[in-house]
């Protein structure tokens, strides 16, 4: 008589056959210590419930509640280290279910239970991973957002106390001023040797500390809108030529060449703040004065494009590396070593606030143009030179239409011609 072949026992049967070799292997080794043990095989018992009404029901959803109550465990740590804990746990789980299976069952047992967990198992990883990725970007994105806004309360702290520092120090420098011109009448052609290189010296101090003042000052306002700009007709060929005419000693101490061309838009009439551009157009000249060592040259052009005149101040300077090309034009974004530290506008490599360039950004900007510097990159040797970019707006009329029709009335177009070269 032929034997008869044992029925194959139902996979639930099975299940609860491994259950304690099962709970056993993962407690010991994804658990450490008594106390955490103990919890940890609770929590294992609830896992493998569900697995089973899983298997049974044939619907992996089961598995949702504890799996994600698992993942919402994750730990601050485990967030900031990208560590997906319960991942791993689910992929050790299968290890062990699979050894745990060849010690227990027949070889056909642990195929039919394999072929019925795996896919849950599948299943708990999709769940897992997907909700382990979205609450790491979501806590990348709330720690982006926590940095950001840190920040901006530093940034505000910084203007504020820029305000502050300069409308503190804007008082007592007006007294110093008006005390040293007293001062300087009071001892009229009396003053000896001494007295005079002394008040010489208080003046050239003054001075100094005046431009930063007013540099704070003008910070101040642009990082809280309030620039106001007065529209009116210039050419920036006249503002230029003035400019030049303005550096011109100092660049001969230099040895220094300041070129000027006369460039097609130069001559042409159009509406802006002409103090303003004035202050912006000489900062970035001497920036460039500024990190060009002697002997070398600077060149300022232009031309003129739809809707903007674009300035170029070229020098055969130290150069600018990539990563400073955005960090010049931040405040006090300045360049080189503390010990350079100075408020000269024209000694070499002399360090400064760090405010020109942002406020001339600022002014630019405010007026609806930009800046911007190409360069090859930095070395004192080779001295590769910068090439600053300097678009302007070719406004044709004011923001105020009153203002146009005044300059208008006054004949502005009749005194000189658009543009000689074109």
């Amino acid at each position: 008589m032929p034997k008869k072949k044992t029925k194959a026992p139902p996979i639930q049967q099975i299940l609860k056959k491994i259950r304690p070799a099962w709970v056993e292997h993962v407690g010991s080794e994804l658990a450490r210590g008594m106390e955490v043990r103990a919890g940890f095989e609770k929590q294992l018992g609830r896992f493998f419930d569900l697995l089973e009404q899983s298997v049974t029901t044939g619907d992996p959803a089961w598995m949702d509640s504890i799996l994600l109550d698992w993942a919402k465990s994750s730990t601050e740590t485990n967030l900031e280290d990208g560590l997906y804990h319960v991942s791993f746990l689910i992929n050790r789980m299968i290890a062990l279910t699979i050894q745990v299976a060849n010690e227990t069952l027949t070889k056909q047992q642990s195929l039919d239970l394999l072929a019925a967990i795996i896919p849950i198992y599948t299943y708990g990883l999709g769940v897992v991973a997907r909700y382990e990725m979205e609450t790491r970007v979501a806590h990348i994105s709330a720690e982006m957002e926590k940095v950001q806004k840190q920040m901006e309360r530093v940034d505000r702290s910084k203007s504020a106390f820029i305000s502050v520092a300069a409308h503190e120090l804007k008082t007592p420098l007006t007294l110093i001023e008006g005390y040293s011109s007293m001062m300087e009448d009071l001892t009229g052609e009396q003053k000896s040797e001494q007295l005079k290189s002394l008040l010489a010296g208080m003046t050239t101090g003054v001075g100094r500390l005046r431009i930063i003042v007013d540099d704070m000052i003008d910070v101040s306002m642009i990082d809280n809108d309030l620039l106001r700009l007065n529209f009116q007709p210039a050419q920036i060929g006249t503002l230029l030529e003035a400019l030049r005419k303005e550096v011109e000693s100092a660049a001969q101490n230099r040895k220094l060449s300041v070129a000027l061309s006369n460039f097609e838009g130069s001559r042409q009439w159009i509406y802006l703040d002409s103090i303003r551009i004035t202050q912006a157009l000489r900062n970035v000249i001497s920036n460039a004065i500024k990190f060009t060592p002697d002997d070398g040259t600077i060149k300022i052009d232009g031309r003129l494009l739809p809707g903007f005149i674009e300035v170029t101040v070229t020098d055969t300077g130290i150069g600018i590396s990539l990563e400073n090309q955005n960090r010049i034009f931040e405040k006090f974004g300045q360049l080189g070593s503390v010990g350079r530290h100075s408020s000269g506008r024209t000694k070499f490599k002399g360090g400064g606030p760090g405010l020109g360039l942002p406020i001339a950004r600022g002014i630019l900007e405010a007026h609806g143009g930009s800046v911007w510097v190409e360069s090859p990159g930095y070395d004192e040797k080779a001295c590769p030179g910068s090439t600053f970019h300097i678009l302007i707006p070719a406004r044709t009329e004011a923001p105020d239409p009153k203002m146009t029709k005044l300059f208008d009335k006054l004949g502005r177009k009749d005194e000189i011609p658009d543009d000689p070269a074109q």
